[in-house]
Parts: structure tokens; C-alpha cells; sequence
């Protein structure tokens, strides 16, 4: 079993190293220096191999800890439920998230595909010593932040040091007691990269009760954690031997490590799909034409083919923005005590909506179509890729955009300032103007941000596969940034003008930038 453990951890590491090479051929200016060979460099390798082992120490620590100050720790302060009760509350229910998205054993990941489907390895063995190791390394990796973070918290310690063992033995019963025995029955894997529909429901619906009960005053107490801790640990002790006695890892593995599946999310299966779902939305009717002239009636026409695509969420947004601020009046109206509560809503929690306008904004979705159904063919011509074509439809895909995520802005900022009325007002009359302005410059920022960065770094090749590192970069670092603002109580006349001020200059150097740079950066990766 260690033999098999080692020669599965080399082959990680060397396709980790691989990765890194090319993470690092791909920033810019390097990857002109940088020759093709690189990769047969010994001290390239060497310091590859350095990197690789560094990492998975790191990572070990990183995510977990990340995870625990940011999910667990800083969410804990934004309810008035006791602290104690609200972290426990709040990890169970995110343990729960975590659990059924991923369980380890059945990811279909590719150290997976090439040590079982190509180099034919024991699967069995392959199996189990890869699972534990990943167990191990949760607990390890868990046990310092809960416990720092807990006793901060004031936390009792045992249950600090319980909650690790909490998650590894919630991952095991996931395992032993429906996965396994649904293979046995159904002969049926489900793909966690992938998840059904049923499962996304679940997701949402442990989402509500993990963060929305906490501000109804809804949560559990350190009595019920216990309980649920010592189920677990008889649930686990069942499913663990489940987990060691089966030995068909093999068969799951042949139904589960398909290439399809494998790269399902990381490559091509990904893009496919999108393609699939943009395809369905296009309207191929031939009488559709423009009045406008030039750049103005290429790109209308665009619009006007995908109108179902570019409009079908945002009316979907739009109209559940509507009705979620119409439930919130309605409340206000029968129960007026509530009023003092949600006053502090647009007055204290500004900060959150960033966070909320990175997830509502379109301008992922939407450059991916227009890259899957234009640029990927028009780039391919050379006076497509002249500084007036690509300055020309830039500048009109970017009013579209702008005016498109507005729809749905203007739904939020109405409404925050309607709420901020009707709850009691405020003693400063700007913040109505402050609040309005800043949700309309948040949505146009992100607009402008997702349009400049897909100019500016376009990230896709022919195939539509990402294979630009500074774009994935980015784009973590955007939604790190816009995650970390939440739970951030910042009074709405500061937040609100730093932000709209923010948001105006990124705009006018992301514009300069594009209007610079676009022309010799807008172009097929290879």
C-alpha cells in the first residue's frame, strides 16, 4: 500500500510540476523569454519539485484556514444570535455543503485518471491510501484554525478539537452510507464536479438554513453540536468499515474516471456545454437586420440574435430582486418592529452588495458568447484584428453590457432606498443619493472589469479552453476581494463614496488600458 501511496505522489507532483512551468510560461513578458524546452530544465524541475512540495504543505493550511476566519469566524460578528451557538450553527451547516460537493474518494480528478485508467494501477489500494492521506490532511490542516479561531470565539476547546474529526467523519458517512451502497444497487456514480439539479436544490436549501436562520435568531446550540457529534462518530465507525470492506473501487472508477468527467470542469467538456446552452438561446431567424451603420450594426446584430442568451437571467434576476424587496415591504407593513433591523440594512451592510453585484453581473457569460459565436471566428481575419475594428465593437459591446447588468442594478438601488425610507429614514438625506449611486457604480465597474479583462488577457484558444493563467488569476482575485468585503459594516456615506470613486477611476485607466493595449492583446491564444 505505501508503494502505491509513493508512486501515485510522484506522479501528482510531476504533473503538479508541469502545471507550474506552464502557469509560468503563461504570464506576460515571460513567456516571450522562456523557451518551449523549458521543461526539460533539471534546475527548472528542480525548483518546480521545490514549489510542488511547499504547496502541499501549504494548501494543507491555506484553504482551511481562509475558510474558517472567512465562512466560519467573520460571519459569525454579522448576526446578534449568540457567538457561540452562530459559529457552530454556521459550520455544520457549511460541513454539510462541503461534504456533498466533494468527498475525496468519488472526485473524478486526474491523478485519479492516470494512476487507475492509464497506468492500470490497483485501484483498491489506489483507493484507500489516497482517501486517508486526504483525511488526514483535512484534520491536520482544520485543527489549528478551529481552535484559534474557536477560542476566540470562547468556544469550549473539546469541542474545538472535535469539529476536524466533525467534517472527515461527515466526508466517511457520505461514502459508506450512500454512495457506495447506491453503487451496489444502481451501479450508478454521480460525478461531483457535476451536480444534478435535486442537488443543487439541496445546496440552496442548506445554504438558507445555514446563513439565513441566524438572522431569524435560528440556531443551534452547543447541547445539539454534541449530539450530532457523537451520530456521526457511530455513523462514521459503520460507514468506515463499509469504506474498507468494498472492493469494487475498480468498477466505480471505470464508470466514474471517463475523460468526459475528468475534464469535465477544467477543459473542454466545460466550454462544450456553455456552447451547447449559448447555441439553444440564439435565434437563427434571417430577416433579423439593423438600421445602424458600422461597428453599430455588426454588434446589433449580435444583440439581437442572442437577445435570450444576454436577456433570459437578467429578467430572472430582475424580477426575483422585485420580489424579494416586495416580500421585505410587505413584512415591514405587518410587522412594524422589524423596522429598526432592516433600517440598518442599507445604512451598515453597503459592503455586502459588492459581493452581491460580483455574483448577479454577466459579463462572464456574456464574453463567453460573444468569443464562442463571433470573435472566435471573426479573430481569424486579419482586418478583424485591426486597432479601429476592435476599438469600434468594443466600445458598443461595452454600453450593451453597461446597460444590460443596470437592469437589475436599478432594481437594487430603488429598492435599498425605498427600504432606507420606509423603515425609518436617516439623519443624513445623502445617503438615498449614496446609496443609489453606489450600487449603479458597482455594476458598472464589474461591467467594465469583465469586458476590459477579456480584451486585454483574452484567455481562450481555438478549442475555447482557457489557457491564460493571468486571467484565472484575476479572476480569483476578484472574487477573493469581493467575498472578503462581506460581513464588513462600514457606514454607507464612507463605504459609498470611496467606492464610487473607486469604481469611476478603475473605469476611466481600465478604458486607457483597453484603448492601448487591446489592439495587440485581443487575440487567439494558441
Amino acid at each position: 500500500m505505501i508503494k502505491t501511496f509513493i508512486i501515485s505522489s510522484k506522479l501528482k507532483n510531476t504533473y503538479r510540476v508541469n502545471s507550474i512551468i506552464y502557469s509560468i510560461k503563461g504570464l506576460p513578458l515571460i513567456n516571450k523569454i522562456l523557451p518551449s524546452s523549458l521543461y526539460k530544465n533539471k534546475f527548472l524541475k528542480i525548483f518546480g519539485n521545490i514549489i510542488s512540495i511547499l504547496w502541499e504543505i501549504v494548501s494543507a493550511f491555506l484553504w482551511k484556514g481562509l475558510y474558517v476566519w472567512l465562512v466560519l469566524g467573520s460571519m459569525t460578528f454579522a448576526y446578534k444570535t449568540n457567538q457561540i451557538n452562530t459559529f457552530l450553527h454556521i459550520f455544520v451547516f457549511s460541513t454539510l455543503i462541503g461534504e456533498i460537493l466533494n468527498t475525496y474518494l468519488l472526485n473524478p480528478t486526474k491523478d485519479k485518471y492516470y494512476s487507475i485508467i492509464l497506468m492500470r494501477m490497483d485501484a483498491n489500494t489506489f483507493a484507500l491510501t489516497n482517501y486517508f492521506y486526504s483525511i488526514l490532511k483535512l484534520v491536520i490542516g482544520l485543527m489549528p484554525f478551529t481552535i484559534i479561531i474557536g477560542l476566540m470565539l470562547k468556544v469550549p476547546l473539546l469541542i474545538c478539537l472535535s469539529m476536524p474529526f466533525f467534517v472527515a467523519l461527515l466526508k466517511i458517512i457520505v461514502i459508506g452510507i450512500f454512495s457506495i451502497p447506491d453503487f451496489k444497487k444502481n451501479k450508478v456514480v454521480k460525478n461531483e464536479n457535476l451536480p444534478t439539479t435535486k442537488i443543487w436544490l439541496l445546496l440552496t436549501f442548506l445554504l438558507i438554513l445555514g446563513f439565513g436562520f441566524p438572522y431569524l435568531g435560528i440556531v443551534i446550540n452547543e447541547i445539539i453540536y454534541i449530539i450530532l457529534f457523537f451520530i456521526s462518530v457511530i455513523l462514521g465507525l459503520i460507514s468506515l468499515k463499509e469504506i474498507i470492506t468494498f472492493k469494487d473501487y475498480k468498477k466505480i472508477y471505470k464508470v466514474l474516471l471517463t475523460e468526459e468527467n475528468v475534464y469535465a470542469v477544467q477543459k473542454a467538456s466545460s466550454t462544450k456545454t456553455i456552447r451547447e446552452n449559448i447555441a439553444k438561446n440564439i435565434e437563427y431567424d434571417g430577416e433579423i437586420t439593423s438600421n445602424k451603420t458600422g461597428f453599430a450594426y455588426f454588434h446589433e446584430l449580435f444583440v439581437k440574435r442572442h437577445s435570450k442568451l444576454l436577456t433570459k437571467a437578467i429578467k430572472k434576476q430582475t424580477l426575483t430582486i422585485i420580489g424579494i424587496f416586495t416580500i421585505l415591504f410587505v413584512i415591514i407593513f405587518l410587522n412594524p418592529t422589524l423596522k429598526e433591523k432592516l433600517n440598518s440594512l442599507p445604512l451598515i451592510y453597503l459592503p455586502y452588495f459588492v459581493f452581491i453585484m460580483y455574483m448577479l453581473n454577466r459579463g462572464t457569460t456574456i464574453t463567453q458568447a460573444m468569443f464562442m459565436n463571433c470573435d472566435h471566428s471573426m479573430l481569424t481575419y486579419r482586418v478583424y484584428r485591426t486597432p479601429n475594428v476592435i476599438l469600434g465593437v468594443f466600445k458598443e459591446r461595452l454600453k450593451t453590457l453597461i446597460l444590460l447588468n443596470l437592469i437589475p442594478a436599478l432594481a437594487i438601488a430603488i429598492g435599498l432606498v425605498l427600504l432606507l425610507y420606509l423603515t425609518g429614514g436617516t439623519a443624513n438625506n445623502l445617503n438615498y443619493l449614496i446609496i443609489f449611486i453606489s450600487i449603479i457604480s458597482m455594476s458598472i465597474f464589474f461591467s467594465v472589469h469583465y469586458l476590459v479583462m477579456y480584451y486585454l488577457l483574452q484567455p481562450y484558444n481555438i478549442n475555447t479552453e482557457i489557457k491564460n493563467s493571468t486571467y484565472t488569476v484575476v479572476q480569483y482575485l476578484t472574487y477573493f476581494v469581493a467575498y472578503y468585503l462581506i460581513g464588513k459594516k462600514i457606514p454607507t456615506f464612507s463605504f459609498g463614496i470611496l467606492m464610487s470613486i473607486f469604481c469611476i477611476a478603475y473605469s476611466l485607466i481600465s478604458l486607457f488600458l483597453a484603448y492601448k493595449f487591446a489592439p495587440k492583446t485581443f487575440k487567439i491564444r494558441l
